[in-house]
């Protein structure tokens, strides 16, 4: 009678075992969905890949400008703030280009470097685009991202998904699918050895 409970807690606990590992194994499945549909495009998108040195030439404040989202957005979402432009030295070619914050920068509006997120406290936006125009004058060097197969004339500041914060989003859902594959390997290697010491 013991015995008989035994195994079938031991039937249970392995049950159990395989559907968290079959549970590790589906979730990272659609974290790599997820991954594919959303990250993978903006990476295989972005045509800033090679890093080279951009030196500045001037960063000024234009008056404010509209904040143009996308088609078909509410007018509430347009919003002023002062235009901050950047031009730089683009070691690579030696051309004097304008330089963006990121790739999304560019998309939401051409004429500005740096779109501030939406804030209704147009001080701190103020602030916020002044602070990176000073420092822009003071640290003249930085590094830059260009296209090498020179479809875009302008230079970015920094990627949206690097290759690092491709490879760091990816990570875990690796390491979910693998230790979900190790649980569902150690309880068929248990069932295994439980079916071959009943037989003996």
């Amino acid at each position: 009678m013991l015995r008989k409970k035994l195994v079938t807690a031991q039937k249970r606990g392995e049950t159990r075992a395989l559907c968290l590992g079959l549970g590790m194994v589906a979730c990272s499945m659609m974290m790599y969905f997820f991954i594919g549909i959303t990250i993978v495009p903006f990476y295989t998108k972005s045509v800033w890949t090679t890093e080279t040195v951009c030196k500045v030439l001037k960063a000024n404040i234009k008056d404010k400008v509209f904040c143009p989202n996308s088609e078909g957005s509410e007018d509430e979402d347009i919003f002023p703030y002062p235009c901050l432009q950047v031009w730089v030295n683009l070691t690579a070619s030696g051309q004097e280009v304008m330089l963006y914050q990121t790739e999304d920068t560019l998309e939401r509006n051409p004429k500005c470097s740096y779109v501030p997120s939406k804030s209704e406290n147009s001080k701190e936006v103020k602030e916020r685009i002044e602070t990176i125009a000073s420092n822009f004058k003071k640290y003249q060097t930085f590094p830059c991202y260009y296209d090498p197969g020179g479809m875009q004339t302008n230079v970015i500041l920094s990627r949206l998904y690097p290759p690092k914060g491709l490879l760091f989003a990816f990570l875990w859902p690796t390491l979910m699918f693998t230790g979900g594959c190790l649980i569902i390997i150690l309880v068929k290697i248990s069932q295994y050895v439980s079916v071959l010491s009943a037989w003996q």
